[in-house]
């Protein structure tokens, strides 16, 4: 048996020994949803952190940053700066005024049922989005870890991430994230350490050798600390630096409205956890983007172009892998590819949890049952047909896309859409008094639609090159759309006493966590 497939299997018993675990301790809704709210600030921070470093991180970013150099390095820079807004926006009020979902927060003070409807679909969307990219990137990792075809591959991670959400719950999905960030910080540190040794540690003739990048002598050098590569005009057109600029933007602002990192914050005991988790989080967060700019621009140094070449398509998913096989030797390369594994597994946990409880606890009990249970562990049994059905959908897509399509491209549209959509409503429902139903539901609908649209009709959407909108990431256009909805939907609109009745409460609580520990039924 290879190296390779004993550190895969390794795995795999051990988050199926957690999963066991856990689902012994499942025993109610708040265990099953929330962790029974007992996981302490560095546990959090941990899970947070290995719910936001994806496969886009891991696998895409590096890819990024080998074939575009500074342009790629700025995904880096969102995904790390997203996390200032997470904490000064969201963090506190979400979990002092929420129970198990983003949608409680907004249902707050506004009428519950319109908003946890489009909430719900948002959500769905948006981890569908994200649950591709894992997918996709999970079939490559698997094809070179132990042979398996692609569209096998991606059926398996479905199947075993289904097992952890229906069984396990959001313990287990707490853990194998704790778990999956640790290993996943050893192998970056390793692999940073030996780029940096094959540069005799001299951040001198490393910066030099990225300016001058060869791709292992098989190519023309390039100057990857040089902007344009891939949002320059010469390369990407007239509208190349507003597709910068857009991108930068949907990552900021994304991440506050990203499902499954907010749904986090209600597995924690008190607000003051939460804001500790942030910071752990962005610790972490933060070491782990610096060390995927040394793999990135590492590999560029070192690794020719036709290694990573897969039937005549270059294979930017697999750069991190490949350089820890050159450098490292099959054991090194078998043990980043089973972190590459468990990122994947991990964090497609993780959404496929925050769809099927915002369906579940928002459109099931609460809009179609008006917040009453109809029959004891109910909701926790649509929770599970949920996972079934949003796991199922994003196998689909994930094979229908192929192993070429880039990961960290496919995060950055997640984000659009959860900045389209989700940011503006919560934000707005926690700082502005006037705020209504009506808006929100504009909000909501209107930005959602307006993200998706713009991806359809963008150069990688249904027209290819002959798209009508010229960017590729629609957030400097589609997050303005999102915005002006709300507003326009509420200055339209007669004022709404309760709502705005209900606001000082929702300050008060949002500020301070008076009550939060009582389950509000909304």
């Amino acid at each position: 048996m290879s190296t390779p497939l004993i550190m895969f299997l390794a795995f795999v018993g051990l988050t199926l020994l957690i999963t066991f675990w856990a689902a012994k301790r499942n025993t109610g809704a708040s265990a099953y949803f929330a962790a029974g709210r007992s996981i302490t600030g560095w546990q959090n921070g941990l899970a947070v952190a290995g719910d936001y470093m994806s496969a886009a991180s891991f696998l895409g970013i590096s890819g990024m940053i080998y074939v575009a150099g500074y342009d790629g390095f700025m995904y880096s820079v969102g995904f790390l700066v997203a996390y200032i807004t997470v904490l000064l926006i969201v963090a506190e009020p979400l979990r002092n005024a929420g129970k198990y979902t983003m949608a409680d927060l907004l249902a707050y003070r506004l009428s519950p049922r319109p908003v946890r409807a489009l909430a719900s679909l948002s959500t769905l969307v948006v981890s569908t989005f994200y649950m591709i990219a894992q997918m996709v990137g999970a079939g490559a990792i698997i094809k070179q870890l132990i042979g398996i075809e692609f569209e096998p591959a991606v059926i398996g991670v479905g199947v075993l991430m289904l097992v952890y959400v229906v069984f396990g719950g959001m313990l287990a999905t707490t853990w194998v994230q704790i778990i999956k960030a640790l290993l996943l910080m050893i192998g970056a540190l390793m692999l940073s350490y030996l780029v940096l040794q094959f540069h005799e540690f001299s951040f001198t003739k490393f910066f030099n050798a990225v300016a001058h990048a060869d791709y292992g002598g098989t190519a023309d050098p390039k100057n990857l600390m040089e902007p344009g590569l891939k949002f320059g005009v010469a390369v990407a057109g007239p509208w190349g630096p507003i597709d910068l600029i857009s991108l930068c933007l949907g990552l900021v602002l994304g991440t506050a409205g990203l499902p499954h990192i907010l749904v986090r914050f209600y597995t924690v005991p008190d607000a003051k956890t939460a804001r500790s988790s942030v910071v752990w989080a962005m610790a972490i967060i933060g070491l782990f983007y610096i060390m995927t700019t040394l793999f990135g621009f590492g590999a560029a140094t070192i690794l020719d172009k036709a290694t990573l070449t897969t039937n005549g398509k270059l294979d930017v998913n697999m750069v991190a892998p490949v350089l820890a096989q050159v450098l490292g030797g099959e054991f090194f390369f078998a043990f980043i590819s089973a972190v590459a594994f468990a990122t994947i597994l991990a964090v497609v946990a993780g959404l496929t949890m925050s769809a099927s409880a915002s369906f579940a606890h928002d459109f099931y009990s609460n809009v179609l049952h008006h917040g009453k249970e109809n029959r004891p562990g109910q909701e926790i049994r649509v929770a599970r047909i949920t996972a079934f059905c949003v796991g199922a959908a994003s196998i689909g897509f994930a094979i229908y896309l192929g192993p070429t399509v880039n990961a960290a491209f496919l995060v950055g549209l997640a984000f659009s859409v959860a900045a389209s959509a989700n940011l503006p409503v919560i934000v707005l429902s926690v700082f502005w008094k006037r705020f209504n139903t009506t808006g929100a539901v504009a909000g909501l609908g209107v930005g959602l639609v307006a993200s998706i649209l713009l991806i359809l009709l963008g150069p990688n959407g249904i027209f290819g090159k002959e798209a009508p909108f010229p960017l590729s990431n629609p957030g400097i256009v589609s997050i303005p759309i999102g915005f002006i909805a709300a507003w326009l939907g509420t200055i339209l609109t007669a004022r709404d006493p309760g709502a705005e009745a209900k606001f000082a409460e929702l300050k008060v609580r949002a500020h301070t966590g008076l009550g939060s520990e009582k389950a509000t039924a909304h």
